[in-house]
């Protein structure tokens, strides 16, 4: 099913808690895990430094040795399946402040995962981060704290990640939720092949402060310059660990991630989130990705860039929410209105028989 959700404006800072919330307080230094940059102090946006306070970091022993992990836990166990959120390219954990609230609130078992290399870990005895390094990884730490399928969730090459990991270990995962995902690129492509100078002198770039503040410039559509600036600072924060340009390299010349043939092994209810203004990937490659899974929904944000869990995080959360609950025994009866309480359009693409434009496959 191919839909599209009318628009709810950017949340951002803007977000609003339930009632049944605790008021976000002012948090000091003292409040934060004494491995995170101290410059995390200097951010300003209240629900990054809210998460950053409940990073913790926990063993995961796997073939490359043992590190201690960054992730937030979730506040209690529930009985119904985990949600495991992944993040994006050289981010971490803090890309779900927004959202991952939403979703403890609305009762889901909710964790935060920094995928190794990335993220917040403790690196000094820096293992592999090549691709199956980080499956691997990803595997021992749902093996060893997780232990029950999970619904996975990746955004941008989080989706990529995701995929990797549905393939290989199918019984670890229960569905997918993949927003805007880059899934058809070939790898980190000809930087694989740079010599190392070369690739620490790229590395040394994708850190620097233009360079990211250009990137929040295509994120995010319409951010005052004040929020695009701390944001980008959030955004950056992990790149001032001292292991992070050793371990971006390695995973660079390892080639990177390639699902592209593994598509169409997915066995996995998927849900597939995009946002209608992304401009890094093109919303042709959703549909695309939309016609090549054997069971996949696709829903799409107006007025929403390439991260809709930062910039429309009721949304997505809502999204997730009736995705997960929408096999169990309460879900509202066929007729009803969906959980999301706005106009919801079925696209003509899904019209019965009909061949779709892009992909040529046929719905019924």
């Amino acid at each position: 099913m191919l839909t599209f959700i009318s628009p709810i404006p950017i949340g951002g800072p803007n977000v609003k808690c339930s009632k049944n919330s605790n008021p976000l307080r002012i948090l000091s230094a003292h409040d934060f895990p004494d491995f995170l940059p101290k410059q995390i102090d200097k951010i300003k946006d209240l629900y990054a430094r809210k998460m950053a306070s409940r990073i913790e970091r926990i063993p995961v022993n796997f073939s490359k040795g043992c590190v201690m992990s960054s992730c937030v836990k979730p506040k209690e166990q529930k009985e119904a399946n985990p949600v495991v959120l992944l993040h994006g390219f050289d981010s971490t954990c803090l890309e779900w402040r927004y959202t991952l609230p939403l979703l403890e609130e609305a009762g889901l078992e909710t964790w935060a995962v920094d995928v190794l290399g990335w993220g917040f870990s403790d690196l000094g005895r820096l293992p592999s981060c090549d691709v199956a390094s980080k499956r691997d990884h990803l595997y021992q730490l749902w093996s060893t704290y997780i232990k029950r399928p999970m619904v996975l969730v990746g955004p941008s090459l989080g989706s990529a990640v995701a995929i990797d990991f549905s393939v290989h270990y199918p019984e670890a995962v229960d569905r997918l939720v993949l927003i805007d995902a880059s899934v058809y690129a070939e790898g980190t492509g000809n930087l694989a092949k740079l010599p190392k100078a070369l690739a620490y002198a790229a590395v040394y770039l994708l850190k620097s402060i233009p360079l990211r503040l250009y990137a929040a410039s295509l994120f995010f559509n319409g951010l005052p310059l004040s929020t695009c600036i701390d944001w980008t600072n959030i955004g950056r924060l992990h790149c001032l660990l001292p292991w992070w340009e050793d371990a971006t390299v390695n995973f660079m010349i390892s080639g990177g991630y390639n699902v592209i043939d593994q598509i169409k092994y997915v066995k996995h209810k998927t849900l597939i989130i995009w946002g209608e203004d992304d401009q890094i990937i093109d919303y042709k490659l959703g549909v695309r990705l939309y016609c090549e899974l054997q069971n996949a929904t696709l829903r799409q944000i107006p007025k929403c860039g390439h991260i809709p869990h930062v910039q429309n995080p009721d949304v997505v959360s809502r999204l997730i929410v009736e995705f997960v609950q929408s096999d169990r025994s309460e879900r509202p009866k066929p007729d009803s209105v969906s959980t999301i309480s706005v106009p919801v359009i079925t696209s003509t693409c899904t019209s019965r028989h009909v061949a779709h434009p892009i992909c040529g496959n046929r719905t019924s």
